[in-house]
């Protein structure tokens, strides 16, 4: 009766490591002085073996938090597991945007979000810590966080990604935390133009960027995404680009976030061989 007892114990641990792991860290933020919520998602083979992982990392919306995927997109880990690697949700506040604002310095997401956090993560996870194992992408503000961050840095991220993102801020005037971070839009003007996804395209960097774009048509804001493509198409910058029937919900980005990190396992690999 014991020994049964111990095989049907074991078998329990033996299926539970079988499984992606999901922790919540807290990183201190010595930009901003406050710490800051990170989802860290690692997959099985994380824990059966030494090996190094490579990591994207997915960034929420406006009005959301660090925990908005792993909640909304329930097999998560499952996705993890699939793919065979590191899945990182940080915590961009309501409206953060990804860059540090020129007008409160309190809130500075470029450098938390785009240098300290992945600094955190490859001191205390496996990870491989180079720019062809790190990849970033989000939906609609995290959309520009992802585009923003991948080009601003690319010597650092080798693959970005936008799903459904509101990629000109210099369109988003009223509302949505804009002012508050980027100030007057008349006098700061220049400020909403340089900071936009849709214009920091036009400094393609020397490492070229693994990029993939998509949007459902039926988007409010499906026009930004596509401006962004029609604009890549013209600077000749190399990039996946997809539209599906879809709005700006989480129908969407469910399935969307499928062939996002499916893009980014192929990219990983490629720099593996």
């Amino acid at each position: 009766m014991k020994r049964n007892f111990l095989l049907f114990m074991l078998s329990l641990m033996v299926g539970v490591s079988s499984f992606a792991a999901v922790d919540t860290v807290s990183i201190y933020s010595n930009s901003m002085f406050k710490s800051v919520k990170c989802v860290v998602i690692t997959p099985a083979d994380y824990q059966r073996n030494s090996n190094r992982f490579p990591v994207v990392y997915l960034l929420h919306g406006y009005s959301g938090r660090y925990s908005d995927w792993v909640r909304r997109v329930p097999d998560l880990q499952n996705l993890a597991d699939e793919n065979k690697l590191m899945i990182v949700c940080p915590d961009g506040a309501y409206g953060g945007w990804y860059f540090d604002s020129p007008v409160d310095l309190t809130s500075r997401y470029e450098t938390n979000v785009g240098i300290e956090i992945p600094a955190y993560v490859d001191s205390v996870y496996r990870t491989i810590a180079n720019r062809k194992g790190r990849a970033i992408t989000g939906l609609s503000m995290g959309g520009h966080g992802g585009i923003f961050l991948g080009f601003r840095h690319a010597d650092f991220f080798g693959a970005c990604g936008s799903m459904s993102g509101a990629l000109d801020v210099s369109r988003i005037t009223r509302g949505y935390n804009m002012q508050q971070i980027l100030g007057d839009t008349i006098v700061n003007r220049k400020y909403y133009t340089d900071l936009s996804a849709i214009n920091v395209i036009d400094k393609y960097p020397k490492d070229s960027l693994a990029i993939i774009i998509d949007c459902g048509t039926e988007d409010m804001i499906y026009q930004m995404s596509k401006r962004t493509h029609e604009k890549m198409m013209q600077l000749k910058i190399p990039h996946d680009y997809i539209e599906l029937p879809g709005k700006h919900d989480w129908n969407y980005w469910n399935k969307a976030v499928r062939y996002q990190l499916l893009f980014f396992k192929e990219y990983f690999n490629k720099g593996r061989v």
